[in-house]
């Protein structure tokens, strides 16, 4: 057969596919499998926001969290406004406190109403807006029989305004609230500087007891898993009668002994300060290592049996360079994950002891604490409720998207994926 009837290839197209594949460490491959879950990605980012949010936030926003500005209480993030007049532009809060607003929503005065200038006949009261030196700059005539009186009740509407002869009963425009972008609450303070704040304490909350319960429970389960025998019982017993009790039950029990006691008071708020920060914290640390216990328990007790731990005891390795080396690296990729789980978890009970008073209190304040705040006031304004429990659900959602794609990308049997 003649040579002209065969192609020939070049010596590097002769390479075999597989010897020319970049080698990958663990951790690269676990990369990126996890850049192919579009979920992960989704709460990596969402994390990374969050963190900025509570970190970078406070610092970039001008109001503090504690900082009362009594003018504007409870003031909306959307503002309904009425235009009077060519350069008059006003709104009216819940608490019928009469505000004069740029075009573009901007709060840049509070009106008057002297008792002289409230008629309780004719529920007509008159709004006084001054300038720096005292001198009124216009007047306002508000009705508000329109709330009483039969005939005007079926229009629907809850007040007019009258300036300059002319009544104005419907809204000209709805405009954000350029000056609070997320409203104010019953004391006049900044509802965004207090989610930045809450948020940031949520997140100490979580990341601190997620830590120190890596730690406890990373090391129990392993020294329980690899000394078995009865050291290993012993210390599952004492696992078991943690577990016999609802999680949550004890954290309640606990948190109700802790408060206003004398530790509390004398060690915790010398650490943390006070707020119930140190309180809640502990309480987190002493319940949720017994999962992480037992996740790591199991997995020394099958990685103990492999032939390197047999070699290391072999070349008289000490127990605790074995489970140091050997055991918790190899054991890492269920560490992180459990880890991972661990904060949102972290994050929700706070949320929920702060939510019915046991958490963090005054002069602190948390997501769980604003929603408590707000619940109390949820009929008349929705948003100081709705607001803490948007960014909860947020920041939940984000770390358990997260947590699933590590729990997917550390997974071995999925290496090759």
């Amino acid at each position: 057969m003649s040579e002209h009837k065969f192609k020939f290839l070049e010596n590097d197209q002769k390479q075999d596919k597989e010897q020319t594949r970049k080698s990958l460490t663990y951790w690269q491959d676990v990369w990126r499998r996890l850049r192919k879950n579009h979920l992960a990605i989704i709460g990596l980012i969402s994390v990374f926001i969050i963190i900025l949010f509570a970190t970078v936030g406070p610092l970039v926003n001008k109001y503090k969290y504690n900082k009362q500005y009594l003018d504007y209480k409870n003031i909306p993030p959307q503002l309904e406004i009425y235009e009077l007049d060519e350069d008059l532009n006003v709104f009216m809060s819940g608490m019928y406190h009469l505000f004069s607003v740029s075009d573009n929503g901007e709060l840049l005065a509070k009106f008057d109403v002297a008792a002289a200038d409230r008629n309780l006949i004719t529920r007509v009261y008159t709004y006084r807006l001054y300038d720096e030196e005292g001198i009124e700059i216009a007047a306002v005539d508000v009705d508000f029989s329109y709330q009483t009186d039969p005939i005007k009740k079926e229009e629907g509407i809850l007040f007019s305004f009258t300036f300059d002869g002319v009544e104005h009963k419907t809204p000209t425009d709805k405009v954000w609230n350029k000056t609070f972008i997320l409203g104010t609450d019953l004391n006049g303070r900044d509802l965004l500087a207090r989610v930045m704040y809450g948020t940031g304490i949520s997140l100490i909350i979580a990341f601190v007891a997620a830590i120190i319960n890596l730690f406890i429970g990373v090391l129990y389960g392993s020294i329980s898993g690899f000394l078995g025998k009865n050291v290993d019982i012993i210390m599952m017993r004492i696992v078991d009668i943690i577990n016999s009790i609802p999680l949550l039950l004890y954290v309640i029990l606990l948190m109700v002994v802790l408060k206003d006691s004398w530790f509390e008071i004398n060690v915790l708020n010398k650490i943390f300060g006070a707020g119930g920060l140190g309180t809640i914290i502990l309480t987190l640390i002493s319940v949720y290592w017994v999962g992480m216990a037992r996740l790591v328990r199991g997995q020394t007790l099958s990685l103990k049996e492999q032939e390197y731990v047999l070699a290391a005891k072999t070349m008289g390795v000490s127990d605790f360079k074995i489970i140091q080396k050997h055991l918790i690296p190899n054991a890492l990729g269920p560490i992180i994950v459990t880890m991972a789980m661990m904060i949102p978890t972290a994050v929700f009970t706070e949320a929920f002891l702060s939510f019915i008073g046991l958490g963090i209190s005054a002069p602190k304040a948390s997501l769980g604490s604003l929603a408590n705040d707000g619940a109390k006031f949820m009929q008349t304004y929705p948003y100081q409720l709705v607001i803490p429990s948007i960014t909860i659900a947020f920041m939940m959602l984000a770390f358990n998207f997260l947590g699933d794609g590590l729990r997917d990308a550390l997974d071995p049997r999925l290496r090759k994926g």
